[in-house]
């Protein structure tokens, strides 16, 4: 059934080409009818989107218009896309082929007219990426990679974890367990954390349980931080009260202006450590359970200037440990010096048992 249905597709494309055939091509004499684009890009956007609403709010029209457009391609198709339910849709088997094969084909679309246009046009890369790692990451290291490609120009998109992967962007960095349907993820850090905070309130922190004493300073959507990491340090009657921040960034501005501790997580710490600005009082460390990944559309992979940032991104992730442990190293000196500095001397402790 699928195999005639996509004969008929390719009947109906090469008639709206004006395209013809004789009897006995192999093609068929039904080349009349033509191709029903905008029912096509209804269907694909609303099997995507899971409704006719996301899809009339990304085509720009109607609900209704989608559902009329998509009625009358399921007429001309002559089989069903969608089971109609109450409050949602639900692909047929047939929709379910016919929406895997198409979402590919408008995406080899869309990069074939850019690569069309490419000649006459500015290299554009487009990276989609939450705010915090534009930031402490990526920003601060776009020099390097500008050196080996200066004639590609970087563009900057938000992607943070709500936001859905936009039909623009090259590619996206995001935090997460690696499964995002439609689209290829390639592990780039461990998501650990850690524990940061300036080196004068670390020299009061000699262990973890130490930690009851300053303000423990939270993410709204890392909730769970604090207490893995309590409850790898064996950390019981410790609960983080301090205030709440709306990004990690935020938090560790926080922790940078002295407010308190917050809960690191890599590699948004590691330019930090390295300059001493903040340092680690504890050397636990405790996965989140989540990695970075590059993410990208299958057909990317091909294009020129994205595979430049690919290779760029892959070796520096490929370099963070090295930088990562340097850091540290540099945090426990740092550590180790305010607390020699707050240290009472013999003199001191003497006067402290005559008194």
């Amino acid at each position: 059934m699928i195999s005639a249905l996509l004969v008929r597709l390719a009947q109906t494309e090469l008639s709206w080409l004006g395209l013809s055939f004789p009897e006995g091509s192999g093609i068929g004499v039904d080349l009349r009818r033509l191709l029903f684009l905008n029912g096509i890009k209804a269907f694909e956007a609303a099997a995507r989107g899971g409704s006719f609403a996301a899809a009339g709010s990304e085509l720009n029209v109607s609900a209704a218009a989608v559902s009329r457009m998509v009625h009358l391609l399921e007429q001309r198709l002559g089989v069903a896309l969608f089971e109609r339910k109450s409050n949602r849709l639900a692909l047929t088997s047939v929709g379910r082929a016919y929406q895997s094969g198409l979402t590919p084909i408008f995406d080899a679309l869309s990069s074939l007219t850019a690569q069309v246009t490419a000649a006459s046009s500015a290299r554009v890369l487009t990276i989609g990426v939450g705010q915090t790692f534009a930031m402490r990451w990526l920003i601060p290291r776009l020099a390097d990679f500008r050196k080996g490609e200066p004639a590609i120009e970087v563009r900057i998109a938000t992607g943070g974890p709500a936001v859905p992967f936009g039909d623009d962007w090259s590619c996206g960095i995001r935090l997460g367990d690696g499964d995002w349907p439609g689209l290829v993820a390639e592990p780039l850090f461990a998501g650990d954390l850690l524990p940061v905070c300036t080196p004068r309130l670390a020299a009061a922190l000699q262990r973890p349980s130490d930690l009851r004493g300053p303000a423990l300073l939270r993410v709204a959507h890392a909730a769970a931080d604090w207490p893995l990491w309590l409850k790898a340090a064996g950390i019981t009657r410790v609960t983080a009260r301090g205030p709440e921040f709306g990004y990690y960034g935020q938090a560790l501005q926080a922790a940078l202006d002295g407010l308190g501790v917050a809960m690191g997580i890599r590699p948004y710490i590691d330019d930090d450590l390295a300059a001493g600005r903040l340092v680690a009082p504890f050397a636990l460390t405790v996965p989140k359970g989540m990695r970075w990944y590059l993410i990208y559309r299958g057909f990317q992979a091909g294009q020129r200037d994205f595979a430049a940032f690919r290779r760029w991104i892959i070796r520096a992730a490929t370099a963070e440990p090295a930088v990562r442990d340097k850091a540290l190293r540099a945090a426990d000196v740092k550590v180790l010096q305010h607390r020699r500095a707050v240290r009472p001397g013999p003199s001191h402790r003497k006067a402290v048992r005559e008194s």
